[in-house]
């Protein structure tokens, strides 16, 4: 995506601790050291653990910079998903008020085709985020296992021309 988006960007990929093992606390303790070196107009994008992360930690916390746009790839809504468990502290609040005006560019991108986060939780965050952008492709290799995602290329530069 480094190259596809050009030299204006510093992309930033923290490699979050425990992937395996996560647990809320730790992760939001990691990210929390980058935030001083985080300019305005910050996109944010989480895929799968990491969206709902995003989701729990700006649903509960005032990000102190400027988020221009957010992506949420397949995150997650509880703890309904086939085969697999959501622990860790990763439960979203009640009320996603604050994720929901944390950035005029609020996205939320599913597949169809998606085993491990069905599509079913689409309509969980909907009910909850009245302004997001909610995207369902018909098919991105299930759990978007795929090498490059043009879409959200094409989408974070229609972001910028708005600036």
């Amino acid at each position: 995506m480094t190259k596809k988006l050009g030299s204006k960007f510093d992309i930033i990929k923290p490699r979050m601790p425990l992937s395996w093992n996560a647990k809320y606390e730790d992760w939001k303790i990691y990210f929390e050291k980058y935030i001083p070196y985080l300019k305005n107009n910050i996109i944010l994008i989480g895929n799968s653990l990491g969206g709902i992360f995003l989701a729990k930690y700006l649903s509960e916390n005032k990000f102190p910079k400027k988020i221009l746009s957010l992506y949420l790839i397949c995150p997650p809504y509880d703890n309904s998903l086939p085969g697999e468990d959501l622990v860790g502290g990763f439960k979203l609040p009640t009320n996603l008020s604050r994720l929901d005006n944390c950035s005029k560019n609020v996205n939320l991108l599913f597949s169809q085709d998606d085993e491990i986060v069905p599509v079913s939780h689409t309509e969980k965050y909907r009910k909850k985020l009245k302004k997001a952008n909610i995207i369902i492709f018909n098919g991105k290799n299930g759990h978007f296992f795929i090498s490059e995602f043009p879409e959200i290329v094409e989408m974070i530069k229609g972001d910028l021309k708005g600036m």
